[in-house]
């Protein structure tokens, strides 16, 4: 079977991902520009969320272009990445509207990293179905990032409850590091 229904149906719970995410922001009812100020935490949450949807959204295309056939693994294991990223707008409003508490804050790094998690099981039941010789498996390497990040999440998350600030630090620092693009899979998509 071709990619081509697993990535439509990605694209579209992505789109509603993000528009149920956006609807989290809520416009303040006074027309000083220091109303503002009482949704800052929401919006800066809702801005990290958005970049790592993204991201997700980004590096699916890229794997989907280099993957030539699914089936009913790929398709259960792509649900079970939907699944995760399906809890971000939850997991993002009530870090936002508790203006990052210690257990949100956690919460919202277990969503990241069983979302990673998800993500290398859908790598890897797609490599299985392809063969080591896969274009995947090619582009992907050694997968520093790939490998680094859920490590990253790991250790963010008991540290909210030393300081949300750092594991929030630790989140971006991720999501800064996914934002550059991997010339691997950029290379491997243009060939």
């Amino acid at each position: 079977m071709t990619t081509a229904r697993l990535e439509a149906f990605t694209d579209a719970v992505i789109a509603i991902v993000i528009t149920i995410l956006v609807l989290e922001l809520r416009v303040p009812h006074k027309p000083e520009l220091a109303a503002l100020s009482e949704v800052v935490p929401v919006f800066l949450t809702y801005v990290l969320s958005f970049v790592y949807l993204g991201i997700y959204w980004n590096n699916h295309h890229h794997m989907m272009v280099l993957t030539e056939r699914v089936n009913g693994k790929i398709l259960w294991a792509n649900l079970h990445l939907l699944f995760w990223l399906s809890l971000v707008p939850f997991t993002t409003a009530w870090m936002g509207e508790t203006d990052f508490a210690a257990s949100p804050t956690a919460v919202y790094g277990v969503d990241l990293l069983l979302a990673a998690i998800a993500y290398f099981i859908l790598q890897t039941a797609i490599i299985a179905e392809e063969g080591p010789d896969s274009r995947l498996r090619a582009a992907l390497g050694r997968d520093l990032k790939g490998k680094i990040s859920p490590l990253l999440y790991f250790a963010a998350i008991p540290l909210a409850f030393v300081s949300p600030w750092i594991a929030l630090a630790v989140y971006v620092s991720v999501a800064l590091m996914w934002l550059v693009p991997d010339r691997r899979i950029e290379s491997a998509v243009s060939e």
